[in-house]
């Protein structure tokens, strides 16, 4: 593994990996419950994230008192890995200390899972950062988007499907807890995370 166990002193110690797709064809939509993460987080901190660096709009930002590089891949879903593997090598940060917000489509609409490693579960994005960090032991905070209304009910056509109004309401409030959830993570770790936010 080439990642080592430190970073750089005064250098990035955590990734937060927000996942989504880019494009005006994609906002608010139920794959980009990460991208939604992130722009709650930056709303709410003032912050820019406008620095394209690693395929990512980023910004370093203080967070669960770590310095924190927070991403929104610009890579498509399926491509995610390109971006955080290519800034964990660059700050030398383990695959553990790499933390992923993603959406699920197994857990109701707004139930939160804190996981702190596993398989990609069928998740496209989650598939291309285990293969780019070359390991599945990485955090994530999944959010609950729901599974389709019915049977055969297409995949695709579900998860860059837009939320209806009365959903925003669970969806705003779940992006807010993942966002403690993540904060959590890095604080105090995934234990205490998972004993918090899951259920």
């Amino acid at each position: 593994m080439f990642f080592s166990k430190k970073s750089p002193p005064n250098g990035v110690e955590w990734l937060l990996v927000c996942l989504g797709n880019y494009g005006r064809r994609y906002e608010n939509t139920r794959h980009n419950i990460g991208f939604l993460a992130a722009d709650r987080l930056i709303e709410k901190r003032d912050l820019r994230c406008n620095r394209l660096r690693f395929r990512a709009l980023t910004e370093i930002i203080d967070f669960g008192g770590k310095r924190v590089l927070l991403m929104k891949p610009q890579t498509y879903m399926n491509l995610s890995g390109e971006a955080a593997g290519e800034a964990a090598r660059f700050y030398k940060i383990p695959p553990e200390r790499v933390l992923v917000i993603s959406d699920d489509v197994s857990l109701p609409l707004g139930r939160l899972r804190v996981r702190g490693s596993g398989s990609a579960g069928g998740h496209n994005g989650l598939k291309s950062i285990i293969e780019h960090l070359g390991s599945e032991n990485f955090p994530r905070v999944k959010v609950g988007v729901g599974a389709p209304p019915e049977p055969d009910y297409d995949l695709v056509d579900w998860v860059i499907g837009g939320f209806s109004a009365s959903e925003r309401k669970t969806v705003d409030a779940a992006v807010d807890r993942a966002l403690d959830a993540a904060e959590c993570v890095i604080s105090h770790g995934v234990t205490e995370a998972q004993n918090r936010y899951n259920g």
